[in-house]
């Protein structure tokens, strides 16, 4: 069974009651049945959310150690973790793949959320399609 971690940085324990203007209505808990769902045979799906830093690193350590795919919605980690991004590199350097997710579209934000540590090291990036973005990132890394 192929397991891919679906991890969650800062603050999105809250989605669903969290700004659902910009977040939508839905929380972590719809996001692990719509990809369950949607996760085909043989693909179990390892949903996690930390506002911790250094346990989202840890991981990002794990993935690299059981050779598991990566979606990352880094969240606010996104624009300032250095930490972050080279152990995100660790996953692709390691040749797996690694698909960074954006529930809002940074770029039509505020200006501090348009720059990104991690997509330079990532597969690809998905922005602004809600949780749908989710689904398609779990179509890239389980594709092939």
């Amino acid at each position: 069974m192929t397991r891919v971690l679906v991890l969650n940085g800062p603050n999105l324990g809250r989605l669903g009651s969290r700004e659902p203007d910009v977040y939508g209505a839905q929380d972590l808990e719809a996001l692990r049945a719509l990809l369950e769902g949607d996760a085909p045979d043989g693909v179990e799906i390892d949903l996690r959310q930390t506002d911790h830093e250094g346990e989202i690193i840890g991981w990002m350590h794990e993935a690299v150690d059981t050779a598991s795919p990566v979606i990352v919605n880094p969240a606010a980690f996104t624009h300032y973790s250095y930490g972050l991004r080279d152990a995100a590199a660790l996953v692709s350097k390691a040749g797996l793949p690694l698909v960074e997710v954006h529930i809002s579209n940074p770029h039509a934000r505020e200006s501090f959320r348009h720059h990104s540590t991690i997509s330079g090291v990532a597969t690809g990036v998905i922005a602004g399609f809600g949780l749908e973005g989710y689904r398609l990132a779990l179509r890239a890394v389980t594709a092939g």
